[in-house]
């Protein structure tokens, strides 16, 4: 069946899901590959907003107690701050700035996550922990300016429900953390944007005792946080981990969560951000790595603005090491980009997105059509796909739909962008290499060239301001179709039969 697109648009694509992007934590900036990475991500995708762990960690050097005439105080340092920062605003994008987490001069005891032990105790001393957030924001006002910084949402800690991230999982603890934190940013300033609780998929019932205490003790919030992943249990293997997914319609189910949970509270009408969202929630696990997670994503990639202001993609870049140094280029890190800036289907998802108009002309449970200021109308469509892994899809998926052309064009150009299992999928292409863990500079160039989508080129014919558009996906395709209608230009004089001599009409032998 052929879908007719209409003329005129339902609404507008919103751009929640170039909001923000995640990132490993904050002194992994300091990096050439990071950097180089993110300069790449910026120029063909362009996210708003950066967000990761760590900036109050001891590898940053914030806070740095000393003795002095016999007296314990403590100096706010950010040189790394300054650098990391400075490199943000310098690609464009900007901090979301998450305060956590605490640093070991400050800890009330020992626990920590990650390879890199991110210290998740509560403050043996809230007046410090305050003095340091007001410090810490004082500092970004000062440097960056009080409208810059304004526009950088500033969230309370991550995952307090899970005892890996908070001590205890203690709400009582995290409601007061938040309490005295929320009250030191406004110190600053009133307009600065303050939110939480920053809560992992399955704890929604913290969000109604939440909006209670924060009400109760007119405690300032601005928006609220969430994540979203959508895997099961971790069956690990040495450097790997596999699980099970939900279908991709989960996610879109967790972004609408907070709205339900939180309606007829204090909070009901703020801001909602997923400030972290993937299928896996682990840093090894290869799907994030194949052309399977684009098509995962795609439906959740296109309808996410709809729920929530704000969904950010955990993360940009393999650049992270929570579990430790990677031990091979693909390794099922979380990044859109591998080290070395290898492209993942995934990322192509992103960067075709980025190249579509903001006016929604139609949508399906395979599809998106917009168009843009100039009539450029592009479609993204995706194959369906399998989350259990037994009914294999379909190798060929068709989406075919009637797409109005504004004007009096007779002919369309067509520039179609395709990945899919044999098509821009450097991690196919790394497998077939016999996967090596540290790819030579040869290797590297193929998986580079790997990497790129599938890109095809046709004329179609306008008929009654209209475009018949057959797009035959391949096993977990995603591909974007842009048409533009054409003004033909040749020269009264030119003939193609003359490529090799001869007059037109002629024989040239």
């Amino acid at each position: 069946m052929r879908i007719s697109v209409p003329e005129h648009p339902s609404g507008r694509l919103t751009d929640a899901w170039r909001a923000c992007v995640g990132t490993g934590r904050f002194d992994l900036a300091l990096r050439r590959d990071y950097q180089e990475s993110l300069a790449l991500v910026q120029r063909e995708i362009g996210f708003r907003h950066i967000r990761g762990h760590g900036l109050l960690s001891d590898g940053v050097g914030i806070h740095r107690p000393y003795e002095y005439q016999g007296s314990r105080r403590v100096r706010h340092a950010f040189t790394y701050v300054d650098q990391v920062v400075d490199a943000y605003l310098d690609l464009g994008v900007r901090p979301f700035v998450e305060l956590g987490f605490m640093p070991t001069g400050l800890a009330s005891g020992e626990q920590t996550v990650f390879w890199w032990r991110g210290n998740v105790t509560p403050p043996r001393s809230w007046t410090e922990w305050a003095d340091l957030v007001r410090a810490t924001v004082g500092h970004l006002v000062d440097r960056y300016g009080l409208d810059e910084v304004r526009g950088w949402p500033i969230e309370v800690w991550n995952e307090p429900n899970l005892p890996a991230f908070w001590a205890g999982a203690d709400q009582d603890a995290y409601h007061r953390l938040y309490e005295v934190t929320a009250h030191a940013v406004k110190e600053v300033d009133a307009a600065l944007q303050v939110g939480g609780p920053a809560i992992s998929p399955g704890a929604d019932e913290w969000l109604v005792p939440f909006a209670e205490f924060v009400t109760a003790r007119s405690v300032p919030v601005d928006f609220v946080s969430r994540h979203a992943y959508t895997s099961g249990p971790a069956r690990h293997v040495p450097f790997g981990t596999h699980q099970t997914l939900a279908p991709a319609g989960s996610l879109l189910e967790q972004f609408a969560s907070p709205r339900r949970h939180l309606r007829g509270t204090g909070l009901a009408d703020l801001p909602v951000h997923i400030t972290e969202f993937n299928s896996s929630y682990r840093p090894d696990n290869p799907i994030h790595d194949t052309a399977f997670h684009a098509a995962y994503l795609a439906p959740v990639v296109a309808a996410g603005g709809d729920l929530v202001d704000s969904f950010s993609y955990w993360t940009f870049s393999d650049v992270f090491e929570e579990e430790g140094v990677p031990t091979s280029l693909f390794h099922g890190g979380f990044g859109l980009l591998t080290h070395r800036q290898i492209k993942k289907p995934t990322y192509h998802l992103y960067a075709f997105l980025a190249r579509m108009g903001d006016q929604v002309l139609a949508r399906g449970p395979d599809h998106l059509v917009t168009r843009d200021a100039t009539g450029r109308i592009t479609v993204l469509a995706w194959a369906p796909v399998d989350v259990t892994g037994r009914e294999p899809v379909p190798d060929r998926h068709t989406v075919r739909l009637s797409v109005p052309l504004p004007g009096s064009a007779t002919t369309a150009f067509l520039l179609r962008s395709s990945v899919s299992e044999e098509a821009g999928n450097a991690w196919r292409a790394w497998c077939e290499m016999g996967r090596p863990p540290s790819p030579r500079t040869r290797e590297l160039d193929a998986l580079r060239a790997a990497a790129e989508p599938a890109r095809r080129h046709a004329s179609l014919p306008v008929e009654a301001g209209r475009v018949a558009l057959d797009l035959h996906l391949d096993r977990h395709e995603v591909t974007l179709a842009e048409l533009t209608a054409v003004t033909d230009e040749t020269p009264p004089w030119w003939a193609d039969d003359r490529l090799l001599g001869g007059h037109p009409g002629t024989d040239p032998t």
